[in-house]
């Protein structure tokens, strides 16, 4: 009974850490714009189970990309085994899903192998990270506490998965020599049950409370760390890739507003007046954080800062500063920013800075050719151009900012109606004295 309650305490008290964290999240989702209307549930579901969870953009990388695929893998088939943990250590039972019978076998047996498999990927992954200097991993935004963010992250998850093997090891010990039944299959911890050689059965039973407390405790631990941490793509990619934009990569949206000017000037008499907005947009483009849409900011959320897209990215390997992972990183850190005061004070709150040039430079931005190579790339299908263009929509459509090529074009456009420096009149000139013969 004390240990029910014990462990009911500390639910609670992760839950309510949890649901604090995720309503703060919440409360800056409300600060967003609309970014479009979620449809095509049936291609939203095949894409989620085709990049998301067959992880088909990730196996690009065939071999470190097997290890992650483990690894999230693993964690879908041990959260049945976790499940199973919370309902023992709320109602007092030892493996309360027996009574599934082969299906509770095998998901036991798949979590038994996983917890070996998710071992050793992360000792590959640490051991890549502390000793053989990935350039990916490198970068100007990636700071000392994004390494250690990594590293923890990790080592977490390391002893999550001895924590587990040690559990099943010692259960499975323990009830062999009892003579008592043995629920579920554990083709690992069956071998490694043997290191308990002839240690009295009150021993292994304590091993066992240990790594049983130390698991859960680290889940609970874990689960709280995870939304400060880069890894709250455990958490966010699922969603995010199930929310992808579906068009093509490069296909630019509209924006309504401007599209309703246009519209008007060309044919006054095609729009309806009773669908015009009273009030005008607050602001074209992106300056800071509250000019983030939903999926920008749910994009930031998921990024795992793996590098993956500024490696293929032309502007960052020809020298440029522009960095599609330290848009990404960028957004975030000025949401949580400013965040607080602007759910607090309203969305008059300033605080004398902004997520253009505060944190991204012009610079940066007008380096992007728009190739999308980097969402391409991007495992769980962020739409970093997304964003450079809104900030770009901003420098032009509200401080007349641009590079001089650009304003060049800007006014060829106005002025003869295409991007060059001709005369309308003067556009048919190549075709003087041509022959043209009727067949």
């Amino acid at each position: 009974m004390i240990k029910q309650i014990v462990f009911a305490t500390a639910l609670i008290a992760a839950l309510a850490i949890f649901f604090f964290t995720i309503y703060r999240i919440y409360s800056y989702f409300k600060l967003t714009r609309p970014a479009f209307p979620v449809r095509n549930f049936g291609q939203r579901f095949q894409i989620m189970f085709k990049i998301a969870f067959g992880q088909s953009k990730i196996f690009r990388r065939p071999i470190i990309g097997l290890f992650h695929a483990m690894v999230f893998w693993g964690f879908c088939v041990i959260l049945f085994g976790s499940i199973e943990m919370i309902i023992d250590g709320l109602f007092g039972f030892k493996r309360a899903l027996n009574f599934l019978g082969p299906f509770y076998d095998i998901m036991i047996a798949a979590g038994d192998i996983f917890g070996l498999l998710v071992g050793i990927s992360i000792l590959v992954f640490l051991f890549r990270r502390l000793f053989l200097h990935i350039k990916r991993f490198q970068g100007i935004e990636m700071k000392r506490i994004s390494h250690l963010d990594a590293n923890l992250a990790l080592t977490l998850i390391l002893l999550l998965m001895i924590s587990l093997l040690g559990m099943n090891s010692a259960y499975y010990n323990e009830m062999t020599r009892l003579g008592h039944p043995v629920y579920g299959a554990y083709p690992i911890s069956h071998h490694l049950s043997a290191f308990f050689g002839n240690s009295q059965v009150e021993t292994v039973s304590v091993v066992y409370e240990v790594c049983w407390w130390t698991h859960i405790l680290l889940i609970f631990l874990f689960a709280n760390i995870l939304p400060y941490s880069k890894h709250f793509h455990v958490f966010m990619s699922i969603p995010n890739v199930f929310l992808s934009r579906l068009g093509p990569l490069g296909k630019l949206t509209n924006m309504d507003s401007i599209t309703r000017e246009v519209k008007m000037m060309l044919n006054p008499g095609s729009m309806d007046e009773s669908a015009i907005p009273d009030t005008p947009p607050e602001r074209f483009g992106i300056k800071d954080a509250e000019d983030l849409s939903w999926k920008n900011y749910l994009d930031s959320l998921s990024c795992t800062e793996c590098g993956r897209c500024t490696s293929v990215c032309p502007a960052n390997l020809t020298g440029k500063r522009l960095s599609p992972r330290k848009i990404l990183m960028d957004v975030r850190a000025r949401m949580k920013e400013k965040g607080p005061g602007l759910v607090k004070n309203g969305s008059s709150y300033t605080d004398d800075k902004s997520l253009l040039r505060s944190y991204i430079t012009e610079e940066e931005i007008w380096a992007c050719t728009m190739c999308n190579a980097c969402a391409k790339e991007c495992p769980v299908n962020i739409n970093h151009p997304s964003i450079i263009i809104d900030m770009r929509r901003y420098l032009v459509m509200e401080e007349a900012s641009a590079p001089g090529e650009l304003k060049g074009v800007f006014n060829n456009i106005e002025n003869n109606g295409a991007p060059w420096q001709f005369s309308p009149e003067d556009r048919m000139n190549w075709a003087r004295n041509l022959e043209i013969r009727d067949n």
